[in-house]
């Protein structure tokens, strides 16, 4: 079992040897919001090692020669990414339990050989039934072959179709 990395245990002098600062400058990094530690009963601070962490990134940060007001909007950019980062953990926790729990139900809609809208499961073909030129009267065959107008590619005038598609049907 180890330490708990967000149990305040540290108080602000052995955090700041820690952190290799002065303890003045841990108390204007709290009077900021830079680096908040949780109070004990007596209202004095106390530092996890995460906020030990912090203080080391502050510290390297502003060698970098990143401003105050730079810093505290960096880590709270970093605060926000790191809870993101948790929900979408936790949504995809979420996700993959559901997937686990319920079969695939997913539909498929396909067109019928009739022209009709069929519901299917994934991996499955509409049932087979007589030929589609069967199911069609010879005047719906004469009706569908003068609707049917095909564009040659490159031209933009509209032509008819006189290809073997109805005479094959």
């Amino acid at each position: 079992m180890g330490i708990d990395v967000n149990a305040p245990i540290f108080v602000i002098s052995v955090a700041a040897e820690l952190a290799d600062m002065h303890p003045q400058t841990l108390r204007q990094y709290d009077r900021l919001g830079i680096v908040c530690p949780s109070r004990a009963p007596g209202r004095s601070r106390r530092y996890s090692q995460h906020d030990i962490d912090m203080l080391r990134e502050v510290q390297r940060l502003s060698q970098e020669g990143v401003s105050l007001e730079g810093i505290k909007r960096i880590m709270q950019l970093e605060n926000q990414v790191s809870g993101l980062r948790a929900r979408v953990e936790e949504l995809s926790a979420e996700l993959d339990s559901i997937r686990q729990r319920t079969p695939d139900r997913s539909r498929v809609f396909a067109a019928g050989l009739a022209g009709d809208v069929v519901t299917l499961t994934r991996g499955q073909r509409p049932p087979a039934s007589r030929p589609y030129a069967t199911q069609l009267s010879l005047a719906s065959l004469v009706q569908r072959r003068s609707k049917l107008r095909a564009l040659p590619a490159g031209k933009q005038e509209v032509m008819d179709y006189d290809g073997g598609y109805v005479q094959s049907l």
